[in-house]
């Protein structure tokens, strides 16, 4: 009886333990490329890309690198 409960107990750590290694923070960023088309040159041109956490945990965006 005392095996029983302490391996039905070791499962349940197990699959906890697994669950809480799945959750993530997750970045989308659903469109991840814009063609401009023709501009001419010396033109300043922008587009807004939009970020969306998707993930389970909290997500921190801590440096962007724009290139």
């Amino acid at each position: 009886m005392r095996r029983s409960v302490f391996l039905l107990g070791l499962i349940v750590l197990l699959l906890v333990i697994a669950g809480s290694a799945l959750a993530a923070p997750r970045l989308t960023i659903p469109e991840s490329v814009f063609k401009f088309g023709y501009v001419p040159q010396n033109a300043k041109v922008s587009h807004i890309f939009w970020l969306q956490s998707t993930g389970d945990d909290t997500l921190k965006v801590l440096k962007v690198k724009p290139g």
